[in-house]
């Protein structure tokens, strides 16, 4: 499936926004491109196994905020970094 990501987080896999990655659920994605990337999960998933607050994460442009949601070949991920600051 095709994952989008955001410029900030573009650093990891060096430069490149859109990657193709691998899995039944959205956990087992982000694993895969921590495999392949690393650091980029923690940048997406705290401790505790949740997505960060200032990370969004859209399956087919649907908000989805469980790791455990199922993914499909064909899917589409974005991932959305909010913007903060002064």
């Amino acid at each position: 499936m095709k994952v989008l990501l955001p410029t900030v987080l573009a650093h990891y896999t060096r430069g490149v926004r859109e990657v193709d990655a691998r899995g039944a659920t959205l956990a087992e994605v982000f694993a895969e491109l921590d495999r392949r990337f690393p650091g980029l999960r923690f940048r997406v998933i705290d401790e505790q196994g949740a997505v960060r607050p200032h990370i969004k994460v859209f399956v087919n442009r649907v908000q989805e905020r469980s790791l455990d949601a199922a993914l499909a070949p064909a899917d589409e991920v974005l991932v959305v970094a909010a913007l903060s600051g002064g």
